[in-house]
């Protein structure tokens, strides 16, 4: 007979259950704060790292320098932060800076720097090299540059402005706070690491906000996020430096350009047989020519052609170009001595052969060459500007990586020069293996809309080409098909469609006339694009179209 057992069973009171939930609920509330509850960092983090930190654009650029109660800031720094134009030299071991009106060297440990060759007297090394890292006495170029530089008191560090600089001057709220309330944060809260302790009634710099916080400066540079709450803004500062730039008087002309090319190859022209150019107001003639890596000039100018353009009204910007040389080109602007002669040079027979302005025509170089050329330029226009020239500068459009194309800085040389003349055509080589315009109007305005985004319009002249080629497919016996040409001016190009009896036809694609004849003794197809008045009259639409300066 099995054996049933009885157990009374214990029941928890009404206490006991709400003691239970009242428990529970505290250990919910308290996991929930330990979550989420914003408890300050106590971590610091530092802020400036070694002697004279550099405090520039709101962060530490780099350590200044101070010798002898000189402040010197690192070449790298200026190069990056204030102008990339400039440059060391290491043949004369020299600094140069440029601007729209001057050149300056500043030589290693000399106490004489140069302002357009001119001479000033320091008492200080301008420019000092130190392990291998080279560093620039800041106070020197103040006058070149807009901005400004003061040291801070606790920190060491060197404050450098720019103009137009803002912020809001401000203090700490005479609050009761607890001071982990007045930190600075690296970010905008209090579980971010803090980079310095304020104190109620402490000046401080607002350099702008984010969410409920200000990002404030105190007065050491340290900076960091603290609670609006605890900052009360004042008025706004704005940076205001002034730096004096001459403005110099050249010969530009006040409406368009209308300028042709001289083409001098060894003897200039009889003026007495050259007719009456009407519409044109600058004569170009191609007289000077790099000769050698020294800087050395090759000129073929005459005083007596300035002199009969000048009787007709014409202004005359001579021409120098690189000789299309690669090699020399390099050779000869590698160093700032040479660019310097070759300045000197230009300067002189500028005076000599009374020009009114010079046109560079650089061609044919390697690209990495390309900023050599343009720190050529930025070192010539000072002077040229001073001498009361125009600077023009022929360019190509940017259509291949080749040395005819790549190497050219637009936009840069844009800001130097007083015009690019931009060579729009050569669309088809004279080797190419494809027939084809000159310069297609498709082709050039596709191209001068891109250029239009670099240079501005008023810097730039629209050339034309006053040629064409003759291509010539020649059908070879094995059926293959060879493809040459030769160039053609004008009136030769005339003179063909003449001989051979053609009547030009226009060609939509190109938008020019075109011609074309078939030879069966030859078993050729000769083709043209013609270079003529209509094609003219539509290259100065083009012009007018965009407004150009000229043509």
């Amino acid at each position: 007979m099995a054996r049933l057992e009885y157990y009374k069973k214990n029941t928890l009171t009404r206490a006991w259950i709400i003691g239970g939930v009242v428990i529970a609920l505290l250990l919910i509330i308290t996991s929930t704060i330990l979550l989420l509850y914003p408890f300050a960092s106590t971590a610091k983090k530092v802020y400036f790292h070694g002697k004279n930190p550099i405090l520039f654009n709101g962060h530490q650029k780099g350590n200044a320098l101070i010798k002898e109660n000189t402040l010197y800031v690192p070449l790298s720094f200026l190069q990056k932060k204030i102008d990339s134009s400039i440059v060391f030299d290491g043949k004369s071991n020299s600094i140069i800076i440029t601007t729209s009106d001057k050149v300056i060297q500043m030589q290693s440990e000399s106490l004489t720097y140069f302002v357009n060759k001119h001479p000033v007297k320091l008492q200080m090394t301008p420019f000092k090299t130190i392990s291998g890292q080279m560093f620039v006495a800041i106070d020197p170029i103040l006058s070149y540059y807009p901005i400004q530089y003061k040291k801070l008191e606790g920190s060491g560090a060197i404050w450098i402005q720019k103009n137009g600089e803002k912020y809001w001057n401000g203090h700490i709220a005479n609050k009761k706070q607890n001071k982990e309330l007045l930190r600075l944060r690296t970010q905008p809260t209090l579980k971010s690491p803090f980079t310095a302790q304020l104190v109620k009634n402490e000046p401080v710099k607002i350099e702008g906000k984010k969410d409920h916080y200000y990002f404030v400066r105190a007065a050491n540079g340290i900076s960091g996020y603290i609670n609006k709450d605890f900052v009360r803004r004042g008025n706004q500062v704005v940076i205001q430096i002034s730096r004096k730039i001459q403005h110099l008087k050249t010969a530009k002309l006040k409406g368009p350009v209308q300028l042709t090319w001289e083409a001098v190859y060894t003897k200039n022209p009889d003026i007495s047989q050259i007719p009456k150019l009407t519409g044109v107001n600058v004569v170009s003639p191609t007289w000077f020519s790099l000769s050698g890596s020294d800087g050395s000039i090759k000129n073929l100018a005459s005083l007596g052609y300035s002199k009969w353009a000048k009787s007709k009204g014409y202004q005359v910007w001579g021409v120098f170009s690189n000789s299309f040389n690669a090699t020399l080109t390099h050779e000869a602007l590698k160093d700032f001595q040479t660019r310097q002669k070759l300045i000197t040079e230009l300067l002189h027979y500028s005076q000599m052969y009374q020009l009114q302005g010079m046109n560079f025509d650089i061609e044919n170089v390697n690209g990495e060459d390309g900023p050599l050329v343009t720190q050529f330029m930025r070192e010539a226009a000072p002077y040229l500007h001073d001498a009361g020239l125009v600077v023009t500068m022929d360019i190509t459009f940017a259509v291949d990586s080749s040395n005819w194309s790549s190497f050219y800085e637009r936009g840069k040389l844009a800001k130097i020069s007083d015009y690019l003349m931009i060579m729009a055509y050569d669309e088809h080589w004279g080797s190419s293996q494809i027939a084809g315009s000159v310069a297609s109007f498709p082709w050039v305005e596709k191209n001068l809309q891109k250029l239009l985004l670099e240079v501005p319009n008023d810097r730039l002249i629209l050339g034309v080409p006053l040629y064409t080629r003759l291509w010539k497919e020649q059908m070879n016996p094995d059926g293959t098909q060879t493809v040459s040409s030769k160039a053609l001016s004008m009136d030769k190009a005339k003179a063909w469609i003449e001989e051979k009896g053609l009547k030009p036809t226009y060609d939509p694609e190109s938008g020019q006339n075109y011609a074309e004849y078939y030879d069966s003794t030859e078993n050729a197809t000769y083709k043209i694009w013609l270079e003529e008045l209509t094609s003219l009259k539509k290259r100065s639409d083009l012009a007018s179209k965009y407004h150009l300066a000229g043509i």
